[in-house]
């Protein structure tokens, strides 16, 4: 397939040169240069301009095409100035209104004229009505074909955009990237059919198949978006693979650290905890650099795999750096990685940003100098100064939560002279998808631990409406006389004017003053980070009863005797904070309880995450869950890292095509690479991360 070149519509010969080059400007702002991204430029919706309805058939919500008499028309002056109008057919009448109007359509509405008339109907005060509806002439030539509308931008016109993709689809190469036999196989609409069915239905086509994006010619163009995605992430893969890591072979000696960490713990590794650490310890033995997710649900245990991987790495010369999103967070890996490491004669460094300039100093010094085996800490450990002696190891905990630039940051510090690279994992406590890890994150290996350790007990999930506070405020008084701790997580910090919020502040006041007596503390984003460490060390040692904070204690805070979980205005949070939050009781021997306080009206969206949360405690379905109503974007977090989403794919329907493309993509790859370079051409014009950041 030729590479794309630039290109530029044929110009009218009755514009003017400034304005044919004011379209080109605006075409280039949607990316659309080549023939190739014109044809893959397609439409958001389709309109059906082949047939006029009666007017008392229409229904809210439908695209339609009357023809009919101006019966009246007026202005009115409030609320705001408008025009409004009514017309008439055989079978009925409807409204028309305009909420800003020219003198021109003010007389087009005059009583008697006959028009043509184009819009999407709604449910106006006083019956259904059209909001700034397209006028033309009455008995003009009905189009033969369904009209698509695409996606534009400020300035570029339907027609324009139009006769701009006509005028491509002559001049693109629209042969196509897959051989004749396998779209045979496939059951596949050919490329080219695909394209011009799409930019051109006729009018017999199934107008409702297009509109759901389930027409054949659809579903060919979903699975060339997949394939092209396999194939760019099975590139990364191979390319990753192609650099060169140390190789850290397990150790089988009893007096292995590995060994005697594990003879150190009180408890024993789970089924789950064995396997993944297993798949982790193969990755780390093989010389090219280790990309490995771990991901388990809140509390399953993936600090102790994440510690004897990083043991593993230490016994033979290498440094071991873990990165978490919070200090909080990062802190408590630090206590715990010290409890554990320090005893084998490891030295574990904390590096944040509320060290001491002294602290610092040193720690720097016993990084550079390889002293320092494990150093855990917050996006410090990417700050300029910090070099490392021999890093053969990234962890990053909620990796999610850091962009891209930051991941990347840390792991060129590990690299060396002569392009060593390190390994990395990385864990999250939200689990993905299957249908996301088989697109988004295809090209690492993915490790899960499905299963809790023994002893923990089920959350009992409560959903209780604001106006039931105070019954909640005296059974909270009535835990903590059993020796039980609560936390209250609200929103905000403090009030707001855009959202009417209870904030985490006046919670702090209300609720001090409702448990008189019992030591109610607050901590949140805001506070200094000492004081936070203070907060929160206060509350694992039970000094402080009740705990009011914000989501900064998402992730990673550990209390066992906290068995009960307050969260206000639950529906305003998504579904995997809900669950993480949920996470943090159910850690000790006591049955815990999570109430989800919420206030009505709730939406639709609300309705069916605060069911979720009530019906099932498995991450992996909440995940699910989540996908399906959030979409990938939010979930990956696409706005964030600006991550390019797949644009005709749906992964919360396309499950299918999601793995008849990872296969299709692995054949592809062994047996015929000139195809590969082909449909990638085509696809991603150069640009291999165009889905993935």
């Amino acid at each position: 397939m030729p590479s794309p070149v630039k290109y530029s519509p044929k110009r009218s010969p009755k514009r003017g040169v400034g304005t044919d080059m004011s379209v080109n400007a605006k075409l280039e702002r949607l990316g659309l240069t080549s023939p190739e991204a014109f044809i893959l430029h397609l439409p958001i919706r389709y309109e059906d301009e082949t047939q006029i309805q009666d007017i008392a058939s229409l229904r809210p919500g439908m695209s339609a095409q009357i023809e009919g008499e101006v019966v009246r028309s007026d202005v009115l002056l409030k609320p705001r100035r408008q025009l409004t109008a009514t017309i008439k057919d055989d079978s009925a009448e409807i409204a028309l209104r305009w909420l800003t109007f020219y003198p021109s359509q003010l007389s087009q509405m005059q009583a008697g004229k006959r028009w043509r008339i184009r819009g999407e109907v709604r449910g106006g005060m006083y019956g259904f009505e059209i909001i700034h509806p397209r006028i033309s002439t009455i008995g003009a030539p009905l189009s033969a074909a369904l009209t698509p509308v695409y996606p534009t931008t400020e300035g570029l016109s339907q027609p324009s955009l139009r006769k701009a993709i006509t005028q491509a689809l002559s001049a693109a190469n629209l042969t196509d990237t897959l051989p004749a036999k396998l779209v045979q196989q496939l059951d596949l609409m050919s490329f080219e059919q695909a394209i011009r069915t799409l930019h051109a239905p006729t009018p017999d086509m199934d107008a409702l198949a297009l509109m759901e994006h389930e027409h054949p010619a659809w579903i060919r163009i979903k699975f060339d978006e997949l394939l092209a995605q396999q194939l760019s992430l099975a590139a990364a893969r191979a390319a990753r693979q192609s650099k060169r890591a140390h190789a850290f072979e397990v150790n089988t000696s009893p007096q292995s650290l590995v060994a005697r960490l594990k003879a150190a713990l009180p408890f024993s590794l789970t089924t789950a905890q064995q396997r993944v650490s297993a798949e982790i310890g193969a990755d780390l033995g093989r010389a090219y650099p280790m990309y490995r997710l771990l991901q388990g649900d809140v509390g399953s245990g993936k600090t102790i795999v994440a510690a004897l991987a990083a043991l593993q790495a230490i016994e033979q010369g290498a440094q071991v750096a873990l990165m978490a999103p919070t200090e909080i967070l990062a802190e408590q890996h630090y206590v715990k990685l010290k409890s554990w490491c320090e005893p084998l004669g490891i030295k574990v460094t904390w590096l944040a940003g509320s060290v001491t300039a002294k602290a610092r100093r040193e720690a720097l010094k016993d990084i550079g100098s390889g002293e320092a085996k494990l150093i855990v800490g917050t996006q410090a450990l990417i700050q300029d100064g910090v070099e490392f002696h021999s890093l053969g190891l990234i962890i990053v905990d909620e990796q999610h939560r850091f962009g891209v630039t930051q991941r990347l940051t840390l792991s060129r510090k590990g690299e060396d002279d002569i392009e060593f690279v390190p390994h990395q994992l990385t864990m999250s406590a939200t689990p993905i998808p299957r249908t996301l890890a088989m697109t988004f994150y295809a090209d690492l290996e993915v490790s899960s631990i499905d299963e809790l350790p023994p002893g923990r007990t089920p959350i009992v999930t409560k959903l209780i409406a604001s106006d039931r506070r105070g019954e909640l405020i005296e059974h909270i008084a009535q835990a903590v006389a059993k020796g039980q701790q609560t936390y209250w997580v609200c929103p905000l910090v403090e009030e707001s004017e855009a959202l009417d919020l209870q904030t985490a502040v006046d919670t702090h006041r209300d609720l001090t003053e409702a448990l008189e007596g019992l030591n109610v503390g607050l901590v949140h984003g805001r506070l200094p980070t000492a004081e936070k460490a203070q907060v929160m060390q206060a509350f694992r040692t039970g000094d402080i009863d009740v705990l009011v904070a914000t989501t900064v204690i998402e992730v990673g805070v550990d209390v066992p005797n906290a068995s009960l979980m307050v969260i206000e205005h639950a529906e305003r949070f998504g579904l995997a904070q809900l669950h993480q939050l949920r996470g943090r009781v159910g850690r000790g021997a006591l049955q815990s309880v999570c109430v989800l306080l919420y206030q009505t009206p709730l939406s639709m969206i609300a309705r069916q995450r605060l069911r979720a949360m009530y019906e099932t405690q498995d991450g992996f379905e909440i995940a699910q869950r989540d996908l399906d109503l959030r979409g990938p974007g939010e979930l990956l977090g696409a706005r964030q890292s600006g991550m390019a989403l797949l644009r005709f794919a749906d992964l919360a329907t396309d499950s299918a095509l999601v793995r008849m493309a990872r296969e299709v993509a692995t054949d592809l790859r062994k047996n015929s690479p000139e195809v590969v370079q082909r449909h990638l051409s085509r696809w991603m014009r150069g640009r291999e991360d165009y889905l993935r950041s």
